[in-house]
């Protein structure tokens, strides 16, 4: 890489899974140390609209601990893919955005999971996505199931062999 290069600063996105295991072997002990067990019935259409609500330029100001990025900033991220898909045994939430605030992932996929049980309406995404603080999204999701997938940098930092 050339010598400008930062891991954290120099990256235009980032993708992350988060997996929950909904099947009867989810709790077994070689999946229950990598995906949450999830036991309670969930409507798939009602995660994959949470889903395509967060898609876009938001402030996601709700879905970050607050304190942890400086107040002049504006928490605005571009999502560019948030989506919900079956897996066998269960499902994976996969996310790509610009940049990703703390514990990000894991507010919006508690929220989701509350929202596919239909403890939550659809439509709370959008309004907590208008929210000045944390005070009205879900716990977040245990961060075991939780995976950094891809980071992609500019091509122009990489070193061309010669």
């Amino acid at each position: 890489m050339r010598e400008e290069f930062h891991p954290r600063y120099s990256a235009v996105s980032r993708s992350y899974s988060y997996f929950v295991g909904t099947d009867d072997l989810a709790s077994s002990p070689f999946r229950r140390t990598h995906e949450l067990v999830w036991r309670k019935p969930l409507e798939f259409d009602r995660l994959v609209s949470a889903a395509d609500a967060i898609q876009g330029r938001h402030c996601f100001r709700a879905f970050a601990v607050k304190g942890t990025a400086p107040e002049r900033d504006n928490h605005r991220c571009t999502v560019s893919n948030a989506a919900w898909r079956q897996r066998d045994g269960g499902l994976v939430f996969e996310i790509t955005a610009d940049r990703f605030l703390h514990h990000m992932v894991r507010f919006l996929v508690g929220t989701m999971l509350e929202i596919g049980e239909g403890r939550r309406e659809v439509w709370v995404m959008q309004e907590l996505l208008t929210q000045e603080d944390n005070s009205q999204v879900s716990q977040p999701a245990p961060p075991h199931a939780l995976f950094l997938e891809r980071v992609e940098y500019p091509k122009d930092l990489y070193l061309r062999a010669e």
